[in-house]
Parts: structure tokens; C-alpha cells; sequence
């Protein structure tokens, strides 16, 4: 009697597991691929994957500047060290066919540059610390610092890097797309000043790229951007820290003429003494319901009201100036407004009063037109104007070169960022019209007047910019053979679908 009951008990157990393992099958079929992913992970031993339903998934959701940045991947994976990310990579390339992003400091406001909807978001936020060491002079700082952090462990030690005026721009976007800073002038851009980049690639191979360790891939990353790895660590050449002389200028609208003057003349001089930095820009500040210049000015060696600066320092009728000795942790307690929807777009302009005048006006048309046709009136532009001599293209040479394709630069130049913050969908659809129109009205009229400069800066643009192939053919066939050498399967231009890509032919 006992024995009759143990087919019964066999069947019902068989069909119990038949039950379940069907259960399961329905339940994986109802999820997505990226939710798979994500569970591979997980199952992988990586800690730190964190879904919709978590506090802390919500939190790296809002902790994006720009809220077009503000996506909503399947989940959010932080990495706690090189060899962490090495095995995410291993991992996701490997065992998925999921998409991923890439984070660093989120920044951008290109939607699907280091975020993404419905897959991967690898968050580098946790690998944040800068070390110096005397004995090289190098400054070792992780890709998801902000440039804040880094001042203010390297300003008591009275040693200095190159890097963001703003302290809440991350360290990792800022590198790899070239980087402006205070120091532009005397040393080039940020990425100049790397030493080494450690680097994970798409077979989760740890490498180091410098100019003595696989040094094509060194210079490909100076503006590369995210074409080739994960950068996990830079190592920054220091320099001796000086005081910062500065000077921030407030002036009505109607200064104008005066400032493209005055910017124009001081971008010719910058060669001759190059300690000095000059930043002006237009700016329509919606509890102002006006348009307002604003000039930033500094002595990078903490020489007061230097000579070269005299003609923005003379411009009458400020409505507020303010001068001051500082540092880096200090000077970049400046921040942007948060809370909007961030439309970036980029035009690099040859340096003549005309040009510069006539983005000026296209600037004055977008605000005239946003007044009449914003829908609440809360808008904040800017006609943001970034010098650059053909000095710095000398500089990057000086420093092992690298792919900004500056270095062919034989006159002057000015990069402008125009920019536009709104609220909501539907005020972005509308300033997103008005942006192109500036943007193509203004290109339109540099190449008819033979003042187009191809080259356009990565950490301004729009992602609908081709920010790659401005480099130039020559810089764009070397990243497409550095690409091959170092990512043959092309991981990071198929499964990473935001950011600036290498074109797939020339």
C-alpha cells in the first residue's frame, strides 16, 4: 500500500515542476532584454544593480543636470572599481545583446549620451577619488569625479590640473571631448595635460594608454570620447598653483559693440601673455525679462588687472563688477540653472568683430521670437563666446597631439555655445525649432562669408552634430584604425548608441 503511493507522489511532484518551469518561461518571456541583463548581472556578483523600484535608482534619475538627460534605463549598475567594470563589460559583451550608457559626471544634455532608455546605465559615480603623488607630480582622479572634488583636494596641497570652470561638470566627459578651462590659453586644452589613461576595453582587458604604452590609443582618446573603452582612471600632469585673479563684470545689452570689440582685440593679443582668460556672453535671464552680458575675466598666475584685459575692464555703464584673488575650489562654486530642458548647440567662428556681431543679432531674433511664442515666458538663452587662438593648437602639439584636429588651425577662433533651458515638451520641441534656425542661419552665413571653421567642440554640441568627423579625415581614419585595433567586434559604436560616434566611412 505504501509503495502504490509513490508514483502518485512522483507524478504529482513531475507535474509540479512542469507547473513551475512553464510558470518561469512565461515570466522571462514578459521581460524585456534588458531585464535579463540586468539579472545576468546581478547573477554575475557585481553589486550595486538598482531597478525602478529603488530609492537610490530614483535618485541617480534625478541626479542628471539637464532633465532632456533624465532617462530611464532598466537599471543602474555602480561600479565600485577598475576590476568591476572589467567584469560588467565581460559580462554584458559576453552573455547579453543589451545596449548600455555610459555615465560620468552627467553633464550632458544629449539625451542617450550617458543615459539610456531600456537597457544598461553604467554609473561611474563611485569611482570619484583624486590622489596626488609628489614623487611623479601626478594627479590620479576617477571618471565619475566632478571637477569641484578635484580642486579641493589638489588646491591645499598648492598643486593644479586643468579642468571645468564649473565644479559640477563631471571629469570623465570633460577629458575625453578635450576640455576648456582657465588654463586654456597657457597649456591647452584639458586633455593635453593627461599623462595616461587606464582604459577598459570591449574584452575586459585592463590597459594603460600613455605615450609609451599603446600610444595610438592615448592620442585617440584626447577628444575620442567614448569610442574606444571605459576610462577608469586619469593621470593628470600637475603644475605649481598660483593665486587667480579675477573679475566678473555685469553690463546692459547695449554694451554690446563695445565687448565684440574688446574680445575680438584680446583673442589677437592672447599669444603674446597667455595667463590671462576672457569669457563674454549674452544671456536673456527670464527674471530679468532682459538680456544681460556677462564677462569673466582671470590672471592665471595672480597678476591683478592685467594690462592685456584693459579694454573689457574699460567698457562704461557695468551694472555690477566684482574682483578678487581665489583658487579653483573656489571660483568654481559657479553653477547653472537646473531644472530645465537643455537644447546645446555649437558653431566655431573665425575670429572677426563682423561674425561675431551677427551671432550676436541671430541671439537677439531667438529671444524676440521665444518672448512672443513661449507659452510661460520662463526661458534662459546664451550667446556664449569661447576664444581660441590658434596658440592652443601649438600646445596640444607640444603635448603629444591630439584628435581636435586644432593643431591645423592657422588664425584665430571662437567657439560659440548657444544654448536655450526650458520648461517641458512641448517648450522644447518649439526651442529646439528656433535653435536650429540660429544654428543654420548663422553657418549660413560664416561659409558665404569664408569664416567657417569646421572644427566643432564635443562638449557644446548637439548630438545631431557630426562632432567626429570635424576632426578632420586624417584624425577620423586614425580612430577608425585604433577602433579596430582595440575594439574589433565594434562593441562601443554598435552596443553603445549615445554619444559622438566615429563615422563608418570617410
Amino acid at each position: 500500500m505504501m509503495l502504490s503511493r509513490y508514483p502518485r507522489y512522483f507524478l504529482t511532484a513531475t507535474t509540479l515542476l512542469g507547473f513551475q518551469a512553464i510558470a518561469e518561461s512565461i515570466r522571462q518571456a514578459s521581460l524585456t532584454a534588458s531585464d535579463i541583463c540586468c539579472q545576468v548581472i546581478q547573477r554575475s556578483g557585481i553589486p550595486n544593480v538598482y531597478f525602478p523600484n529603488d530609492t537610490i535608482y530614483l535618485e541617480r534619475v534625478e541626479s542628471y543636470w539637464s532633465l532632456t538627460s533624465q532617462l530611464t534605463p532598466e537599471c543602474f549598475v555602480l561600479p565600485r572599481s577598475t576590476e568591476e567594470v572589467s567584469t560588467l563589460i565581460k559580462t554584458l559583451v559576453k552573455e547579453t545583446q543589451c545596449q548600455f550608457a555610459i555615465r560620468g559626471g552627467g553633464h550632458s544634455s544629449n539625451a542617450g549620451t550617458n543615459n539610456i532608455e531600456d537597457g544598461v546605465t553604467i554609473d561611474l559615480s563611485l569611482l570619484n577619488s583624486t590622489t596626488y603623488d609628489p614623487a611623479t607630480g601626478l594627479a590620479s582622479i576617477g571618471p565619475g569625479s566632478r571637477w569641484l572634488n578635484v580642486y579641493r583636494t589638489l588646491d591645499p596641497l598648492g598643486v593644479g590640473v586643468p579642468g571645468g570652470r564649473i565644479g559640477t561638470v563631471g571629469v570623465g566627459g570633460l577629458l575625453t571631448g578635450g576640455g576648456c578651462s582657465l588654463y586654456l590659453y597657457r597649456q591647452g586644452f584639458a586633455c593635453d595635460s593627461v599623462h595616461s589613461f587606464e582604459v577598459v576595453l570591449a574584452d575586459g582587458r585592463i590597459v594603460t594608454a600613455s605615450s609609451e604604452e599603446n600610444s595610438d590609443l592615448y592620442k585617440a582618446l584626447k577628444g575620442g570620447s567614448s569610442n574606444f573603452g571605459i576610462v577608469t582612471r586619469f593621470d593628470m600632469v600637475t603644475f605649481h598653483r598660483s593665486p587667480i585673479w579675477t573679475a566678473s563684470l555685469v553690463h546692459p545689452e547695449s554694451a554690446g559693440e563695445a565687448h565684440v570689440a574688446a574680445v575680438k582685440k584680446w583673442i589677437d593679443d592672447v599669444e603674446g601673455y597667455q595667463n590671462s582668460s576672457a569669457i563674454v556672453f549674452w544671456s536673456y535671464r527670464p527674471a530679468l525679462k532682459q538680456t544681460i552680458i556677462l564677462t569673466g575675466l582671470a590672471d592665471v598666475s595672480g597678476t591683478a588687472n592685467p594690462p592685456i584685459l584693459n579694454d573689457l575692464l574699460a567698457i562704461p555703464g557695468a551694472i555690477s563688477s566684482t574682483t578678487k584673488m581665489t583658487n579653483m575650489s573656489d571660483f568654481a562654486l559657479g553653477t547653472q540653472a537646473e531644472g530645465y530642458r537643455n537644447i546645446w548647440f555649437t558653431v566655431t567662428l573665425k575670429n572677426d568683430e563682423k561674425i561675431l556681431a551677427k551671432a550676436v543679432e541671430l541671439h537677439g531674433k531667438l529671444v524676440d521670437e521665444m518672448k512672443a511664442e513661449s507659452s510661460d515666458g520662463d526661458f534662459e538663452t546664451q550667446c556664449f563666446f569661447q576664444p581660441l587662438p590658434a596658440v592652443i593648437g601649438q600646445h596640444g602639439r607640444d603635448r603629444g597631439g591630439n584628435m581636435l584636429g586644432i593643431d591645423k588651425l592657422k588664425e584665430n577662433a571662437v567657439i560659440l555655445l548657444g544654448s536655450l533651458a526650458v520648461n517641458g515638451l512641448d517648450q522644447e520641441a518649439l526651442g529646439r525649432e528656433k535653435m536650429i534656425a540660429w544654428k543654420d542661419d548663422l553657418e549660413s552665413y560664416i561659409t558665404e562669408a569664408d569664416a567657417n571653421i569646421p572644427y566643432r567642440y564635443l562638449n557644446y554640441a548637439d548630438g545631431s552634430q557630426d562632432v567626429v568627423a570635424s576632426y578632420g579625415e586624417e584624425n577620423v581614419l586614425t580612430m577608425m584604425a585604433v577602433s579596430r585595433a582595440y575594439d574589433p567586434d565594434g562593441v562601443f559604436q554598435s552596443r553603445v548608441p549615445g554619444g559622438f560616434k566615429i563615422p563608418k566611412s570617410v
